[in-house]
């Protein structure tokens, strides 16, 4: 892979059209969880299109996608003054495109077991807000809220999103039914390890010890074939006392099997560690995000 075409997949990774791709594909899904499954179930979503459905059915007068509008409107002030002006419009985008969605899907999805409209609704929406969230913006309301929680205090956005939920439905205790409340409690626990889940599906990174006596060989593969970069360690045998060179190098889950077979064919008796789920940033791997 040429440096030409690195820096072209860099700029298109996080450039203008991959992130406004990302909060459309987003904000479909969450308004599709909101208005295809939530809403003829009477469940509440949690976060801010949770509250705008709750005063959607206490109070009507406005469409769902309208309260979730106006609802909006504060916190987006906190995002331009907390966040920054490219994070804000990026945001205002998801915002009105959702509330769009949601007012415009004209179909429904009635299921008989609520606890499937649970599953399949919380699913749909953690992955919609996920999605949303690998952008360098958001669909407003408490996804702004959990971004300034998370480059201020560093929390997870999963956990975030739990505890606001939780506001939305101690009000929800006053309107709606307590079984619909509990049903939306549960469908929150979806919700957010979906969003967890899609925020580290594409950032798993395996650190890789390769101790072999072709060390020189191996290196020069990897750099060649996976084109990845490698550092090489001095170590000294525990029990042989002598000097020897250890390999460790940072790859995708993808590249796993290949450097495996790379290493094993070059030396069979190489010893080969393997550590999961590191979250990798730098040159080859995820640039910081910086909203």
């Amino acid at each position: 892979m040429t440096n030409t075409f690195k820096d072209t997949l860099r700029g298109w990774t996080f450039g203008v059209p991959w992130n406004l791709a990302l909060l459309t594909l987003g904000s479909f899904l969450i308004a599709f969880s909101v208005k295809a499954i939530a809403v003829p179930h009477g469940l509440l979503t949690g976060g801010m299109s949770g509250i705008a459905l709750l005063c959607y059915y206490a109070f009507g007068g406005l469409t769902t996608g309208q309260w979730y509008f106006a609802l909006n409107l504060p916190v987006f002030i906190l995002g331009w003054v907390f966040v920054s002006k490219r994070f804000f419009f990026y945001s205002l985008y998801g915002m009105v495109i959702s509330s769009v969605f949601i007012d415009a899907i004209p179909y429904t999805l009635h299921m008989k077991d609520i606890w499937l409209a649970v599953i399949t609704g919380g699913g749909i929406m953690g992955a919609g807000v996920g999605i949303a969230l690998r952008s360098l913006g958001s669909t407003g309301g408490s996804d702004i809220l959990a971004v300034i929680c998370k480059e201020k205090f560093n929390m997870s956005m999963g956990s975030f999103e739990f505890w606001f939920n939780m506001i939305g439905f101690v009000a929800g205790f006053i309107y709606l039914d307590m079984n619909i409340v509990f049903y939306s409690i549960a469908m929150t626990f979806v919700i957010a390890f979906g969003i967890e889940y899609v925020l580290g599906m594409f950032s798993e990174r395996k650190m890789v010890i390769i101790v072999s006596d072709h060390h020189a060989a191996i290196n020069a593969a990897i750099l060649t074939d996976l084109d990845r970069g490698v550092t090489i360690l001095d170590g000294t045998g525990g029990y042989s006392g002598q000097p020897r060179k250890v390999i460790m190098t940072m790859i995708s889950s993808m590249q796993l099997k290949e450097l495996e077979e790379l290493v094993y064919t070059i030396d069979p008796d190489a010893f080969f560690i393997m550590g999961s789920r590191f979250h990798v940033q730098g040159q080859g791997f995820s640039s910081r995000k910086v909203y």
